[in-house]
This record gives C-alpha cells, structure tokens and sequence, in this order.
C-alpha cells in the first residue's frame, strides 16, 4: 500500500503532466483509433465538461462524430450557463461511455463495473448557420433515420433560432475499457 507521501508525489506528477490525455492504469488503455472512433460514432450521448473560473460544469448531450472533420457536434440554447461558458473558454473536455456488467469481489477495491470510454479534449466553437445545418442533418440521420430532413425537421439553423450548434475540434483523445471475464462469478447487469 502506498504511503500519503507517495501518493501525495505521485498525484503532483499527474496534475503537472502536460499530456492530459495520459491513463493510469495502462492495462485499460486503448490505443487503437479505430475503436476510439467506433465507440464515437455510436454512443448514445456524452457529457461535456466546461468551466468558469475554477468551477467545473458538466452537462449531457446528444452529439455526433464527423470523422472526416474529427470533430463533434452538438447543439444547446444560445443563452445559459453552457454557451456562456463556452464563450469565455473554449477549452472543453468531452467523454462518450457505455456501461457493462457489474461484479463482486471479496475486496472492496475490486468491486467494480464493464465499461468503454472515450474522453476527448479539444475547442468548442459556436458555428455559423452552414455548417450548423449540416451538424443539424448529422444528428437526425444518428437520432432519428426514420425522420426526413426538411419534411419532418427544418432544412436549415435559421429556422432553428433557438439552438446553437457547437464544433468539438477533437486535439487529442484516449480510449478506456474494463472488462471481466464472460464467466466471472457473480457478475450482473445493473438495472
């Protein structure tokens, strides 16, 4: 077990790490991009992560991955805490993840959940109405195929004037997984 000293010099080296995108535990790392953008195209939503100041603000969005542009997108009402804060710091993190089983064990340290993450750190822009109406096409093909553009949804940002859409300008990732064994004693699906 570590001393608090050690933990103490070990947690200073992480915080002063210039890479933040840098795991701990090198064991749950994924290094292959192809995965990382799977898991970015097909999560069901991601939380955002802004700041004022010093104080952290996270909030939960839909989004979608444009791979050719290693961006996100999402959309948010152009007054409130989120849009201010982006308008002050761009600066953004990003994370995508998808829950697994659950599992037990005899220590609590090792009680723990199945997961696949991916936290992306980048700019986030407010984007102008063009490219804000192909961002809007990119969400409801992901959301909702069975809706047609411009017969069910507006064809274009301008007659959507209550959303702002955001660009992610993806600068550096990392992929996560944790994974038990499919016969792992006791090992269930939350609910």
């Amino acid at each position: 077990m570590p001393t608090d000293a050690q933990i103490a010099r070990k947690n200073e080296e992480i915080f002063t790490d210039p890479q933040l995108n840098q795991l701990r535990r090198d064991e749950r790392a994924v290094q292959n991009d192809d995965w990382i953008k799977a898991l970015l195209r097909g999560g069901a939503f991601g939380t955002l992560a802004t700041a004022a100041g010093e104080q952290p603000f996270l909030n939960a969005h839909n989004y979608v991955y444009d791979e050719a542009q290693n961006c996100l997108y999402f959309h948010r009402s152009p007054i409130g805490r989120t849009s201010t804060n982006l308008e002050h710091n761009p600066r953004v993190c990003y994370q995508v993840v998808e829950m697994g089983r659950m599992y037990v064990s005899s220590e609590p340290l090792n009680f723990s959940v199945e997961y696949r993450s991916v936290i992306v750190f980048g700019t986030a822009h407010r984007v102008g109405e063009e490219e804000a109406s192909r961002a809007l096409r990119l969400l409801l093909v992901k959301y909702a195929p069975h809706l047609e553009f411009g017969v069910d949804y507006p064809v274009s940002a301008a007659q959507c004037p209550t959303a702002a859409v955001y660009r992610v300008d993806i600068e550096s990732w990392s992929g996560k997984m944790n994974e038990a064994p499919a016969d792992h004693p006791g090992a269930y699906v939350f609910k």
